[in-house]
Order: structure tokens, then sequence, then C-alpha cells
């Protein structure tokens, strides 16, 4: 009986490669679990900005996520890179901290010998360029594999994949000889841009979006075909069919990649607890300091009883850094005059109470502590303070200059495509007249994730039958929803105990003096961070 093949995907751009991929993390690892496949790898371009929702939808469905990056160099052709464990995986996300920090915001400037510095622990995947088969590239290309592994060896592999341009059988002949004389074995990807085969019709309208062309003037800039999915690895297997070790390399590769994002656990800072005590003892120390002045008449019996039963869960789920870090932020702003208050369950809190976070006394409100922390739900405290618009640059500066900026930065926000924009986008695209796509996005309210009511369209005076119309109104349906770029929190703060950069990677923001990590606030609560 013939053993049914294997197979994982190692090379998949999702729409975290902004204007690129034409399908959300999640359905790309929704749909590798349906077909069975062993594993995937996410591998946007410079980018880990999709691992997270890749990540969450993979361990739901029980399949492997491999966490990588297509790293595009400025002096080299690309490379797949996929850390092998942890230690890998904090120098990617350092390395491509690097290239960001070197560019402005959107940008990242990374060459070949950046990744030579940081390459332990990575398998490399090198990809052919598209020129390839010019004999002249093909010479230049040879160099670089052999670099590669010089570097790589035993960790370097080059990738093949069927286009389905009619060359497919020359071009990866020609691959195989090439990957036989350096010595490097041959492993088969995909190119996967999309989930499942019908999203062609937006990958070609993303292309333009993206190069500012319509698609009548695409041309080659548009995919030739609609093959860049994911497939089964039957399917893999018979494309393959004269180079099997192609495809049982990717399962190689899936078993030797090990490293998870769970495994990013996080630890609060401890600037804050003087040499020789705990942050548990400073936070009492404060603690009873500040009991004293906001109960000048005495503390009472109850209010005693409150603060030791929060104090004693705040040490038992380890805590007192996170308190002590939002005392000190407040106790800044408010020896600078500006005004701050805390808000929110941390208003249930007589230790917040205490320190001067919140200005409610829980002890005269009867407020319940266990809507703030709770042993059973097993989530961090949320301690959400408000400071004046006007000032808030002083305090995000403060924390920039206390902790540095390998340990602090701004939370990301996901800017995606609402109706409106997704209208006025795939309008140009298609070649739609200005007057139509005016009238097609003021027929959109907000969001509106229905999209574009026919009936509407017709009141306007324009025709919902016609095909080029009814097309820009169905993909931008499709459009609505996904990623457009990444911007920066109003002033949600990651601060980390130990590098930042190795947790996730770090880029400048558009505003000067503020930098910026991938992941936006649900991304950190996935994690726990």
């Amino acid at each position: 009986m013939t053993t049914p093949p294997q197979y994982a995907e190692l090379q998949v751009t999702t729409n975290f490669s902004f204007l690129r991929g034409a399908s959300h993390p999640e359905e790309m690892a929704a749909e590798a679990a349906a077909l069975g496949l062993a594993a995937i790898a996410i591998t946007d371009r410079n980018s880990l900005a999709g691992v997270v929702r890749a990540h969450g939808e993979a361990r739901a469905a029980g399949l492997q996520l491999i966490v990588g990056a297509r790293l595009d160099f400025t002096d080299a052709p690309s490379v797949l890179c996929l850390p092998t464990d942890r230690a890998a995986y904090g120098r990617l996300s350092r390395l491509l901290t690097l290239g960001k920090r070197r560019a402005p915001k959107g940008d990242c400037h990374i060459a070949l010998g950046d990744l030579l510095d940081h390459g332990d622990g990575q398998i490399i995947i090198a990809l052919p360029p598209e020129d390839k088969e010019q004999d002249s590239n093909e010479t230049v290309f040879a160099d670089h594999l052999a670099q590669l592994q010089t570097h790589f060896a035993g960790r370097i592999y080059l990738a093949a994949q069927h286009l389905y341009r009619g060359n497919d059988l020359k071009r990866i002949a020609r691959l195989a000889r090439l990957a036989d004389d350096r010595n490097i074995p041959l492993v088969a990807t995909n190119d996967v841009h999309a989930h499942a085969p019908d999203r062609r019709r937006l990958m070609d309208v993303i292309a333009c979006i993206r190069d500012h062309c319509t698609i009548d003037r695409a041309g080659y800039r548009l995919a030739a075909n609609a093959e860049r999915h994911l497939k089964p690895a039957a399917e893999m297997a018979r494309l393959f069919r004269d180079y099997p070790q192609a495809v049982a390399r990717t399962i190689e590769i899936a078993r030797a990649c090990n490293f998870s994002l769970d495994e990013l656990a996080y630890e609060y800072p401890d600037d804050e607890a003087p040499a020789g005590t705990t942050p548990q003892d400073e936070l009492e120390r404060l603690t009873r300091n500040g009991a004293a002045w906001r109960y000048p008449d005495g503390v009472s019996d109850a209010v005693r009883a409150q603060l030791a039963h929060e104090l004693e869960l705040i040490g038992e789920l380890g805590y007192a850094p996170y308190f002590l870090t939002v005392h000190d932020i407040v106790r800044f702003a408010r020896g600078r005059g500006i005004l701050c208050q805390g808000r929110g369950s941390a208003a249930n809190s007589a230790v917040c109470y205490c320190l001067g976070i919140t200005a409610v006394d829980p002890s005269c409100m009867d407020l319940l502590f266990e809507r703030f922390i709770s042993a059973e739900r097993d989530e961090p405290p949320d301690i959400d303070v408000d400071f004046e618009h006007e000032r808030r640059e002083e305090v995000i500066q403060y924390i920039y200059d206390k902790y540095g900026r390998d340990r602090a930065a701004l939370t990301a926000t996901v800017i995606h495509y609402r109706s409106r924009m997704a209208i006025r986008e795939v309008g140009k695209a298609l070649g739609l007249s200005a007057d139509a796509i005016s009238a097609l996005a003021g027929t959109v309210w907000g969001w509106r994730s229905d999209g574009i009511n026919e009936d509407h369209i017709r009141e306007i005076g324009l025709d919902p039958s016609d095909v080029r119309l009814g097309m820009a109104i169905e993909l931008a349906r499709e459009l609505t929803g996904f990623p457009r770029h990444l911007s920066q929190h109003v002033g949600g703060f990651v601060i980390t105990n130990g590098p930042l950069s190795e947790v996730v990677p770090v880029a400048n923001a558009a505003m000067d003096g503020r930098t910026v990590i991938e992941w936006d606030k649900n991304d950190l609560d996935a994690l726990g961070i």
C-alpha cells in the first residue's frame, strides 16, 4: 500500500504583505488545515505583522505554524528565513527591527550581510529571481548561492515552483542542476498569495492598486494565472513527480522548525524596585504610604482588610511590577502638572486609589475588586490612564527615555479598508470614471460590512447589472476588512524587561521621535503580553 504524500507549504504571503497577498492569515491557516497539510509557514515580506493571527487559527485547527519571513534585500536576491527555535526567532525579529529603524515608516532596508550577522539557527530557502532564464543573471545567482552555502551549510535550500508559464519543466530542471552543482537541496514551494483560486481577481486588483495603474494597462504586472493558491499534498507530489525529494524536504524543514509564538513569555519590567527589595515589597510600602495620605484620619479595618486582600492576590499573580510601572508614569505626569486620571475597572482597586492612580475610593462605592483582577480569569489587569491631549507627548517621551528604545514602543493599530475606501480603490483599478466612483462611494456610510446596496446604485442613476460596475462592487466587498497599513496607537505602550526587538519587530513611526511595534492590542492579548 502506497503511503500518501505529506507536504508543508513554506512560502505564504498574506494580506499583511500589504497590497500583495489576497487572503487573511486566518484564511491561510484554516485552508491549510482543511487540505490536510502538515504545516504552513507565514512568510510575509520583511514583516511578522500577520503571524499572530495565523497562530491563533492554526492552534485551533491543530496545524503546525512555522513563523518566518521573506527577506527582500537591498543588494541580493530574496530568501525565506525560518527560525528553528526561540533564540533564532529573536535574531530574526532583531534583524527586521534593524532594517525598519534604518528606513522611513513602512520600509525595511536590510542587506545580505545583516542576515549573515543574525543567521544562527535560521533555515534559509533561496528564491530564484524572476529573470533567472538569462545566463548572466544565473551566474550572479549561482555566486549568491555559493555565499549562502558558505554561511548556512546544512541549513540552506533552493526553492522551485510550478508557475504554469509554459517553461516549468525546463526552468525547474535548470534549478535542479544548479542545486546539484552547489550541493544545495531543492525544495518545493508554491509561492502562495491566496488561500483559494477564486481570489485571483482580487490579486489582480491589489496589484493595480499597488502599482497605481488600471487593469487595462497592468499587463505583465499581473499574475499569469490563478495557481498561487494553497494546494493539497497529492497535487504538489504530482507537480514534482520528477523531484519527489523536493516535496519530502518540506516535512524535513517543518520538523526542524520547533519555535512557537506560545514561547514568547512576557516579563514585566522591574526597574521600580530599589536594590535589595522585591517589586512586591516596594508596592506594599507605597500602598502603606498612600493609605496614610488618602485616609489622614486613619485607615479603617475594612479598608485595611481590602488592601491586604488585593496585595495578596497581586503578589500571588506576580503583577506588582506592573502596578509600580503605572504608578511611576502617573507620578511623573503629576510632578509636571500634567492632568491624568485612571479609569475603567482599575477604579475597583483600593491599591490603585492609594497609589494615586484613580480618584474613586472603592470602599465608599462598594466596588468589587474581582472585576479588576481575578485568579480564576487568569488575565492581567488593565489599568487605563488618560492624560491631557496637549501634553501626552511629554509622557510618551518620558517612557522612551526611561526604558530606552530597545525596551519600549507604541503598539500598532491596523488600518483596514472600509467600504468607501475599498470602492474608491477598486473603482480606480477597474477604470471606472471619477464621477461613477464618487457616486458609488457616496452611497456608503461608516464601515458597512454588507458593502454597497444595489437599490442605492439605481437611485444614483447607475446600472448594477453592468459587468464592470458589478465586478467593482463584488471586489470592493472582498477588499473591505483587508489591512491597508499599520499605524500607531494613540498611547498604548509595550514595555519589556528584556530587549523588545527580540519579541516583535520595532519600526519607525510617521511622527518623529516615536517607534512602534508590528502587533496591535488584539495580537498582544492573544499572546498574553
